[in-house]
């Protein structure tokens, strides 16, 4: 590693840490001065609050400005660079651009692949509890509303149930019916169904039964109580707030599958969140390629002018990233090009600017 790599590369890396600390405190102080009324409501300490909540919401910010972050710290550091006309002195003595972006990739790839490891493994465990305070302070109490809820339990066994009040873990009007390809085997009608969280079990209450043969004839039956096992817990009636943010990658594809396999037809928000996983240490990369090509040539306007130009752009995909977000929640488009469309539109535009670049 030559002198100059561990020239660009120390300024890299202290000034992405300002950049990361000053964003980040920032939005914690905003963050702080919107919920201290929930918080003086609930009696809480800040010792409390501190260690349980904001230590945990600055690491989940570190992870989501990540991109935005280094963006505005690759144009702030270069800018300077190229004001003080480093950049240009660098280039003179024969150091081709794509040499001189080769500290900035080293640099954005050791960063990409940190936040990488801590936003799939790491800061879901940190969520969990970040959540959970969140649930249990800062927002109203969950109630399940959805209307007539379907649900695979088994290969060949499908639950209905009208409505269901989590709140007792009763549900109204519920039929579970089984079947052995396209035919109806037993079918099972009731008032209402009860969670027994001593027996782990359901119980359908004022139920009637039906039993189809083969040979077309029918069994039927009634009582007062009958109890089953199946593959559904009331967690799956549950708040389901931030749920994506407190599984590791390997917990939220399991989810994403189990869900699946009940016949969950609507996953987006949660495939969105993997596949940008995914894409964090590119789009790390790609803006910070874009932000050097950005800031690397000196302008007439001063280097507050490309710092300010720098700021847009990364703002600009920070709302493209939110928009894609909510495409992909609304499932108008695929939750992987969702996830992926502005490193795809931003690689472009980096490959624009980087041909603009005198070099």
């Amino acid at each position: 590693m030559k002198l100059l790599d561990k020239y660009i590369l120390k300024k890299f890396f202290k000034t992405f840490i300002f950049v990361v600390l000053l964003l980040n405190i920032i939005v914690c102080v905003i963050d702080y001065t919107e919920k201290q009324d929930d918080f003086l409501k609930h009696g809480l300490d800040f010792g409390y609050v501190f260690t349980e909540y904001y230590v945990n919401l600055f690491i989940h910010w570190v992870n989501t400005l990540s991109p935005l972050s280094i963006f505005i710290a690759v144009v702030f550091m270069t800018a300077r660079l190229a004001a003080h006309s480093e950049v240009i002195a660098v280039l003179s003595n024969g150091v081709s651009y794509p040499r001189f972006l080769l500290p900035y990739v080293v640099g954005a790839s050791i960063i990409g692949l940190l936040i990488f490891a801590l936003v799939g493994y790491v800061v879901p465990y940190n969520a969990k509890t970040r959540v959970a305070f969140e649930i249990e302070y800062l927002k109203s109490p969950y109630y399940f509303n959805e209307r007539d809820i379907h649900y695979k339990v088994s290969d060949s066994t499908y639950l209905y149930v009208e409505s269901y009040n989590n709140r007792i873990q009763r549900g109204y009007r519920p039929t579970l019916e089984t079947f052995d390809g396209n035919k109806l085997l037993e079918k099972i009608s009731a008032n209402r169904i009860q969670w027994d969280s001593a027996k782990q079990e359901w119980k359908f209450d004022k139920y009637e039964k039906y039993i189809f043969n083969k040979d077309g004839t029918q069994k039927y039956s009634k009582g007062n109580s009958l109890t089953k096992k199946l593959n559904l817990d009331p967690k799956y009636f549950e708040s389901k707030y931030n749920l994506h943010e407190t599984l590791t990658n390997s917990e939220l594809s399991e989810y994403i599958e189990e869900e699946r396999s009940r016949g969950v037809a609507s996953l987006g928000v949660y495939e969105n969140a993997l596949y940008e996983r995914y894409a964090y240490p590119f789009a790390i990369l790609i803006l910070t390629l874009m932000g050097v090509c950005v800031s690397s040539v000196r302008s007439r306007h001063g280097s507050g002018y490309l710092i300010a130009m720098g700021f847009v752009l990364a703002f600009i995909y920070l709302l493209m990233v939110i928009m894609s977000r909510a495409i992909a929640e609304a499932d108008t488009l695929s939750p992987f090009l969702a996830a992926w469309l502005p490193n795809i539109i931003f690689f472009f535009v980096t490959i624009g600017l980087y041909f603009r670049v005198q070099k």
